[in-house]
């Protein structure tokens, strides 16, 4: 049997596709620390809401794992009695991945950049920082609308 015609196979390389979501997170979280470094270098008293608007990005990642563990549990693999899936099955569980995957990647990225900015502006104006929460927290809609429509086709696979 070809490898890429197997059911078991394409399940398991879609929730590897979920679990890329954790790349943008860290690369999200690594933008916005870079701006939170330097803000906190200049007020060290800075660091709480910083790593706030920081640790935002990183829910993708959170996101990814979570639809790799469901896809691993209905599947079986977690429990040791992994089921045998056809090929559509496997294709189906790989497609309801995609979502949270991709637009966890693109997503995260952007989030950073936002939590970056937003971390800028409490540097000059600490007040802000529900402001700069709620731009940054935009962002994470898509993220989590992603995450909704993985969730609902996962559990709409029957094996």
């Amino acid at each position: 049997m070809n490898i890429l015609t197997n059911g078991n196979f394409l399940a398991i390389l879609g929730a590897s596709v979920a679990a890329l979501a954790g790349i943008g997170s860290a690369i999200g979280v690594g933008i916005a620390g870079q701006a939170a470094a330097g803000v906190v270098a200049e007020d060290p008293k800075k660091f709480g809401s910083t790593l706030i608007l920081q640790a935002l990005p990183g829910t993708q990642g959170i996101y990814g794992l979570l639809v790799a563990f469901i896809v691993l549990n209905k599947i079986g693999l977690l429990g040791g009695g992994m089921v045998d899936l056809t090929a559509a099955q496997g294709g189906f569980f790989f497609a309801a991945s995609l979502p949270v995957g991709i637009v966890g990647i693109i997503s995260a990225i952007h989030q950073g950049k936002v939590a970056a900015s937003g971390i800028m502006l409490i540097g000059k104006r600490p007040e802000e920082i529900a402001k700069a929460m709620v731009y940054a927290a935009m962002v994470e809609t898509y993220a989590v609308l992603a995450l909704l429509i993985s969730f609902l086709m996962i559990n709409g696979i029957s094996i």
